[in-house]
Order: structure tokens, then C-alpha cells, then sequence
């Protein structure tokens, strides 16, 4: 491969990252917003999609592989191929957590906790992850630091939201529960656990990207 051509491979990976990442950030605002409305018709539509975004993965995965194969990147290119690798591993996760969120909806058999805003923290998870590819396509170093900083944010909000769900199990008669409503309590608990996870998975792109910026790992962890 030409050197003017292995440029534009690499340039084109870095594209299609992006390209990667709008499309999750689209699945993912799809998955909140049938959450919110009650849509299972969307949710279904979206589990029944998932294999799109596995595609797209592989794609990317195999690029990363060849380039790193046939071209012995060095240096700040070598950095660039392998935070890539990893965000769109990031990216491919965020998808199947869509997913999720999609599956607890069309099993759910009744609504619990209507008092809790949900969109709150989908909302700050989406804003996460748009700074953190904003960033990737900017190699804004300074963004990367905000998305690990707004981290503790919805950590916050999801504990909060734990919080409330003790309170109204604690408050409600031992003889309202069933195998059913338990069972539907746990799907609204992994909602919120993997909205929060959806928020890790941007402060891990904003990491790769800081890494791939300045060589500098200190928010890998």
C-alpha cells in the first residue's frame, strides 16, 4: 500500500468511527424515547436491528486488524488505530445496551416507579458520549477531561434514582408484591444500571481519544 493511500485508509477509519458513533448515539435516543413513550412497536424494531450495528463493528475490527498487520503503524498512527479499535469495541457495548433497554420494555408486564424521570439520565448519557466522539473527531483533549468529569454527575442522579426505589419498596404492604412486580422492579433496575454504563462507556472513548492525543492514559482505568 502506497503511502498516500495508507493516509487515506487511516483518515477514512477515523470517518467511519464517527460514522459508527452517530448511528449508536441514533439508536440509543431511539431506545430512550420508546422507553418514555411505552412504544414497544419501535423497541421491537430496534432488537430486531441489532445485528446492524454488530456488521459495522466487524467491518471496523478487520480494518484496525489489516492496518496494524500490513502497515506496522508507529507512533502517534499506532495510537490512532488502536483507540479506535477500542472505541468502537465502546461503541459496539453502548448498541447492545440500546438494545437492553429496548428487551426490559417489551418484558415488562406493568409500569413501576412512574415518579422517576428516566430521561434525565439517558439524556447526560447521551450528552456524554456525543462530547466524547465530538472530541475524537476534534482530538479535543480538553473535552475528553469534561466527559470524565461529568461521569460523577450521573453516577450521582442513578444513586439518587436508587434511593427512591428503596423508599417506595420499603413503603409499599408485603402483600402488594408478586413473582411478577418483583420481576419488573429488576428490569427497571437494570434500566438504570445500564443507562449508567452507557455514561462508562463514554468516559472509556474519552480516554482512547485522550490517549491517542497526547499519549497520556490517566483516564484509562
Amino acid at each position: 500500500m502506497a503511502r498516500d493511500e495508507y493516509r487515506r485508509e487511516l483518515s477514512a477509519l477515523r470517518e467511519d468511527v464517527l460514522h459508527l458513533g452517530e448511528a449508536v448515539v441514533t439508536r440509543l435516543e431511539k431506545a430512550l424515547k420508546a422507553l418514555e413513550d411505552r412504544d414497544r412497536p419501535r423497541a421491537r424494531t430496534i432488537v430486531e436491528t441489532d445485528h446492524e450495528i454488530n456488521e459495522a463493528y466487524l467491518d471496523l475490527e478487520g480494518r484496525c486488524v489489516d492496518l496494524i498487520a500490513l502497515q506496522q503503524p508507529l507512533a502517534g498512527d499506532l495510537r490512532t488505530v488502536v483507540a479506535s479499535f477500542k472505541i468502537i469495541t465502546d461503541l459496539e457495548r453502548i448498541a447492545d445496551l440500546a438494545t437492553n433497554l429496548c428487551s426490559y420494555l417489551l418484558s415488562r408486564e406493568r409500569e413501576v416507579f412512574p415518579t422517576v424521570n428516566l430521561q434525565d439520565l439517558g439524556a447526560l448519557a447521551v450528552e456524554m458520549l456525543d462530547e466524547a466522539l465530538s472530541a475524537y473527531a476534534r482530538d479535543d483533549a480538553e473535552a475528553c477531561r469534561r466527559v470524565a468529569e461529568r461521569d460523577d454527575e450521573l453516577d450521582g442522579l442513578c444513586e439518587r434514582v436508587g434511593e427512591i426505589v428503596i423508599r417506595e419498596l420499603v413503603e409499599t404492604e408485603a402483600t402488594a408484591f408478586d413473582e411478577a412486580l418483583f420481576a419488573d422492579v429488576n428490569r427497571f433496575l437494570l434500566t438504570v444500571r445500564d443507562v449508567e454504563r452507557v455514561g462508562d462507556h463514554a468516559v472509556n472513548i474519552a480516554a482512547r481519544t485522550l490517549y491517542m492525543i497526547e499519549n497520556d492514559d490517566e483516564l484509562i482505568y
